[in-house]
């Protein structure tokens, strides 16, 4: 190695020693931090997280409190397992925290955040938020785009149908069918149900940006970012140079065939086109806006939807006589001569307790999307200092036995009207269950993201019996997490369907 090259390594470290001991120093003069674990020399508390960080935070929580402060790195973190607690960072302190924390991942793929996942709080989030509403999640697009839902659900019925009984991987059967519906509410047609190299390149690229969910530990110690240690910003860049690539044909080709079915993209083409100030700020329509928002709503809205579905037929798997309630309510309201639709939904109190069970256990982001301090301010009694980033354990949450009796247990009866949480909902009203966040960063699509889980639950439960491949016991499955952007499974769920319906009912698929 030159001479050079190990002065500059020597000199990097020392500049980060030197980094880490004043602001260890600047921690210690502030008194009154929440408690929390010690960490190692300049890391901090990283190497401590594990592969399962919800699950360790979960256990810190058991030691120190439902509020208790890390660091990562050089970067103070408060975390909280407590439903009591996050109301007050996500209800009473909203407004200050309602930034996100800068991430190298996230400013690659979001185009120096042009996206409304992790743009700073203000003018543009607003104006993309009420873009996506108005487009996608409002009551009347969902009305909208009712047909396509139901027709999405009846080619997914066909293709397990068509296995003629052959063992399926339910997670990327699901994967393919929620694709589509946001493909053809967004871009006007489907993504990944189509054969063709352009599917498969998509849904190679979507699958690539879930899998680098990983902490980047240069986000947290000044200074070694160029270094790439776990050699992540080298992966998110090959990847967003091929996802940007590819956008770029999407919009290209979606401008010439000058198609205009309603869809997202053809909406924000023609914002693009007419070079309008959407915020009085200077904010416009461009195409790094556009592909910034596309790769929200494919990233965000695919695998959350089609993980959390897995583990909801998992979950009734394991136990047959939820399953066999939950298929008798549908029955009686649907019937066995048609599948399920769109309008059944809200007529099966049952469902929808299950799912709200299946998002307490399972929720599809077991760590809340963190947040940043943009005040200092005190909470419980204790000081948060300006720039925190906060994390809200919305696993430990859901699992909290000072909320839940027999926490671990799948009991869908707990939301039932004679139930001990009949009233609570998941949509960031009661801080019990919040799998879409609460507050002012709360997910824009919840409302599609919760229809799409009960229909897909729905939909799956009353369309086929499942069988386990041979030599697997219900009660033995495998329930094992894999910590990452999403909450997956271990070992993906692989099942048998069986139909149960009459043969007129699949008619339509």
């Amino acid at each position: 190695m030159e001479i050079s090259t190990v002065f500059l390594l020597l000199s990097t470290l020392l500049s980060i020693l030197l980094v880490y001991l004043f602001f260890s120093a600047n921690s210690r003069s502030v008194r009154n931090l929440p408690p929390g674990p010690w960490g190692w020399p300049i890391l901090g508390n990283l190497p401590q997280l594990g592969d399962k960080p919800h699950q360790t935070l979960a256990s810190l929580a058991r030691t120190y409190g439902p509020l208790f402060h890390l660091r990562y790195g050089v970067k103070d973190v408060i975390v909280t397992t407590s439903s009591s607690v996050a109301s007050q960072f996500l209800k009473t302190f909203d407004a200050n925290f309602s930034d996100r924390p800068p991430s190298t991942g996230a400013d690659i793929h979001t185009y120096s955040y042009k996206d409304m996942i992790f743009v700073p709080y203000g003018s543009r989030w607003r104006m993309l938020r009420k873009l996506c509403f108005v487009h996608l999640f409002s009551n009347k697009a969902m009305h909208i785009f009712r047909r396509v839902r139901e027709e999405e659900m009846a080619l997914l019925v066909g293709r397990l149908k068509n296995t003629n009984g052959e063992l399926v991987r339910l997670g990327e059967e699901v994967n393919v069918c929620v694709a589509d519906v946001l493909g053809r509410a967004i871009l006007g047609k489907r993504v990944f149900g189509v054969k063709g190299k352009g599917a498969e390149t998509f849904k190679k690229l979507i699958m690539e940006m879930l899998e680098v969910g990983v902490f980047d530990i240069g986000d947290f110690i000044p200074g070694i970012g160029w270094l790439d240690i776990q050699g992540v910003v080298g992966k998110i860049t090959d990847i967003h140079k091929r996802y940007d690539m590819f956008l770029d044909d999407i919009i290209t080709e979606h401008e010439r065939s000058q198609k205009d079915d309603g869809d997202l993209l053809s909406v924000m083409i023609g914002m693009k086109k007419k070079k309008e100030d959407l915020t009085g700020e200077g904010e416009m329509i461009t195409d790094n806006v556009i592909k910034a928002l596309l790769g929200d709503l494919f990233s965000a809205g695919t695998d959350t939807t089609s993980s959390t579905s897995e583990w909801a037929l998992a979950e009734l798997i394991r136990h047959p006589d939820i399953l066999e309630h939950l298929q008798g309510e549908i029955d009686d309201v649907v019937g066995r001569d048609r599948l399920v639709s769109d309008t059944d939904l809200p007529n099966l109190p049952f469902l929808q307790a299950v799912v709200k069970e299946v998002f307490r256990l399972h929720p599809p982001t077991p760590l809340s999307l963190p947040r940043l301090a943009s005040e200092s301010c005190e909470i419980q009694g204790y000081h948060i200092p300006k720039n925190t980033m906060l994390i809200v354990n919305v696993w430990a949450i859901g699992r909290d036995p000072d909320i839940w009796t027999e926490p671990l247990e799948f009991r869908p009866s707990r939301f039932l009207p004679d139930g001990d949480h009949a009233n609570i909902d998941v949509k960031g009203n009661d801080f019990e269950v919040i799998p879409f966040g609460a507050g002012r960063r709360i997910c824009p699509g919840m409302s599609l993201g919760l229809k799409m889980v009960q229909f897909l639950t729905a939909t799956l439960v009353h369309s086929f019996n499942w069988k386990l491949p041979d030599g697997e016991f219900p009660d033995k499955l495998n329930m094992e997490e894999s910590f990452g952007m999403t909450l997956q499974r271990v070992v993906p769920l692989a099942a048998h369907p069986q139909p149960r319906l009459s043969s007129d009912a699949y008619k339509s698929s």
